[in-house]
């Protein structure tokens, strides 16, 4: 046996690769005797002692071989393609203890005593083990074999259902120089299966039970090297998995024996199934659109192409004067245009930042930290002629290049939940809906916000609703999981027809500056996911702040004009704290102590502050944006507050110098 370099270089063209300098290879030189024909048992037989590493293994073929040895250690490598990230080892070793226990019970208990007396002692990998299938077998006369191949340690493979490269060697030269390798890798890259691991590890409250917890309790501490380079491979296992998931429906099922026929006809008929179902995925996705971001890998595909994260300068240039372009037209409307940019950025900030929110309500059920603070519904609302659809529709063509909404009437929280699990990553945008139909549906969609959530789906999109002015009553249940964007200006019918920006922006507009936005994002979103982990955190990290402040590096940096006020720093507070959240009651107060004192009765002896709204629905609207510290509530068109409690949320001293007679 002789160490051999296979190549000392590599060219290609006459060029030197990146593989020109790999590591020398281990390189085992045989001579060829003869080829014999014989059982596994016969191929085991006359030895005492095993040592095997064995990849795809069956526990029941392995408690039979362990019959013929009296002491024996076994290492379980994996065969899937992983990179050996710690959550790929806790699941691999789990899936592994967990599939030792499926051994029926007689062969159960027989490999739990033999692990506790220790005449069988199990491994079970935690790095990359090297891919050989090796079985050592030594005898107490000195007897010395080798067996090495393609076959893992299972029926199908030494059974002779099917073919497989088996080889062996005598003497003690191999046996040793192949021990040698068996127990280099059982100290550096395996874990050991004790009992209690047997009888107890699982992926949840016994996970410090798994082999690799006891090694770091027994060793203090240990070090991981995720192996970088198999990220690529891991993809590519996890893609076919993807299509033969896609191509499940169009194949005709196995008969009760397992067995498919398959004939020319056959075929056909699959293929002519699965260009139909092609057929249908393209005109579902022309219309809805597959946004997915890979915050670990760094990487974003729409539409299952990769997205260029490195955009030209002047790409993004175009695309901050277009966008700032677009705001500055605001001022063209009549009424509250300056809240009207405020709102309508602070929601651009938020629908920008929407595809993260999934990955991080995931990771925040995980480790049971609240899922208001990462909201997936959003409200636009307020008069016609807002400019509220086109805007959306602007969002999102700088998001994915494309305009895609949902016609109200086709608003159900079953349809909606449906779409959910279509689109991926870039917001549902639910156009133009009545104050009818969302009461009777989406009311119910945004309290029971749960989706997702038992599935740890990390790639769901958020949901945005345009409405006009008639949604009036929003309950509490919703405030708290809403970006509610209320706008209050708009323009005549002559101006909304002559207007020509929206159009030029639409048409030129591109996806270079939220692609920029999406690789800074990429570079910070894996340390939020990380300080959601920590639990002596006293709050759960606020992406709409870094959300905000990357958007506003990129406005700076590319920007050719000083930026305008509205452009500025947001946090989560700036979307639900109770002044944002009660903005239209605290406007409709201030207003009528201004106007309408004579809609007001303050009593300081009882601390009670009472409102006449006019109308019953308009006291239930100002009541229900009202925090719990007013104990508001409601007598007909009255809303009645603690008076303490209204001068401090109002910024309003209430004091009048008559009271009115009782």
């Amino acid at each position: 046996m002789e160490n051999l370099s296979l190549f000392e270089q590599w060219e290609e063209g006459g060029r030197n690769t990146s593989y020109s300098h790999g590591k020398k290879l281990d390189v085992v030189r045989l001579e060829f005797l003869e080829a014999e024909t014989m059982s596994w048992q016969e191929l085991f037989s006359g030895f005492d002692t095993l040592h095997a590493i064995t990849y795809s293994s069956g526990i029941g073929f392995i408690c039979s071989l362990l019959k013929q040895f009296s002491s024996a250690e076994i290492i379980f490598g994996c065969e899937e393609t992983i990179s050996y990230t710690l959550q790929e080892i806790i699941a691999y070793q789990y899936k592994t203890i967990e599939r030792i226990r499926e051994t029926a019970s007689d062969m159960k208990l027989d490999l739990l005593s033999r692990v506790e007396e220790g005449s069988v002692r199990l491994y079970v990998a935690r790095d990359m083990l090297s891919h050989e299938k090796i079985y050592l077998l030594s005898a107490e006369d000195g007897g010395k074999r080798v067996v090495m191949g393609s076959a893992n340690m299972s029926f199908s493979a030494f059974g002779g259902g099917q073919r497989e490269n088996i080889c062996y060697i005598d003497g003690g030269r191999a046996y040793d120089w192949y021990m040698e390798c068996f127990r280099t890798l059982q100290e550096s890259s395996t874990d050991q299966i004790v009992k209690e691991s047997l009888l107890t590890a699982d992926d949840g409250e016994n996970l410090e039970e798994l082999p690799i917890s006891r090694t770091i309790r027994i060793k203090k501490a240990v070090i991981l090297e995720p192996v970088e380079e198999l990220k690529e491979n891991v993809r590519f296992a996890l893609d076919i998995r993807n299509l033969a998931g896609k191509l499940a429906p169009s194949v005709p099922r196995p008969d009760k024996k397992g067995k498919l026929l398959l004939a020319p006809e056959k075929i056909k008929s699959i293929r002519r199934q699965v260009v139909a179902n092609q057929t249908k995925e393209k005109e579902l996705r022309s219309e809805y659109p597959q946004l997915l971001i890979f915050p670990d890998d760094g990487i974003v595909s729409l539409n299952d192409v990769q997205l260029n994260l490195s955009p030209e300068p002047e790409e993004i240039k175009l695309d901050v004067d277009l966008f700032l372009k677009y705001m500055d037209g605001y001022k063209k409307f009549h009424g509250d245009v300056s809240g009207m940019q405020y709102r309508y950025y602070e929601f651009a900030n938020w629908f920008f930042c929407s595809p993260f929110m999934a990955v991080m309500r995931d990771m925040a059920v995980r480790y049971n930290q609240n899922l208001l603070s990462y909201p997936v519904f959003g409200l636009v609302y307020g008069q016609s002629k807002a400019g509220k659809t086109s805007f959306l529709e602007t969002l999102l063509k700088m998001m994915i290049g494309q305009k895609t909404k949902v016609s109200a009437p086709d608003f159900t929280r079953s349809s909606i939940e449906a779409l959910k699990r279509t689109v991926r990553g870039a917001p549902i945008i639910v156009d133009d809906l009545t104050n009818t139909r969302f009461n009777q549906h989406a009311i119910e969609t945004i309290k029971n916000d749960d989706f997702g959530v038992v599935d740890h789906m990390v790639h769901y999109p958020a949901v945005v609703i345009s409405a006009n002015e008639d949604v009036k009553a929003v309950s509490p249940e919703v405030i708290r999981r809403t970006v509610i964007c209320r706008v209050q200006a708009g323009l005549t019918n002559t101006e909304v027809m002559r207007s020509s920006v929206v159009r030029t922006v639409q048409r030129e507009i591109g996806t270079a500056f939220y692609r920029e936005y999406l690789r800074r994002m990429l570079e910070i979103v894996p340390d939020l996911l990380e300080q959601i982990k920590d639990e002596n955190s006293e709050s759960a990290p606020d992406i709409l702040a870094y959300s905000s402040s990357l958007i506003t590096d990129i406005l700076t940096e590319y920007s050719q004009v000083p930026l305008p006020d509205y452009v500025r720093s947001l946090s989560l507070e700036d979307y639900f704290s109770e002044k944002v959240t009660g903005s239209y009651a605290i406007k409709t107060i201030q207003n009528a102590w201004k106007s309408s004192r004579k809609s007001f009765e303050i009593y300081p002896r009882t601390n009670e502050l009472r409102y006449n709204a006019g109308a019953t629905w308009e006291a239930e609207r100002i009541l229900k944006e009202l925090p719990e510290t007013l104990e508001a509530h409601k007598s007909r068109e009255w809303v009645v507050m603690n008076l303490d409690e209204a001068r401090e949320f109002f910024e309003i001293s209430f004091k009048k110098s008559i009271l009115p007679w009782k």
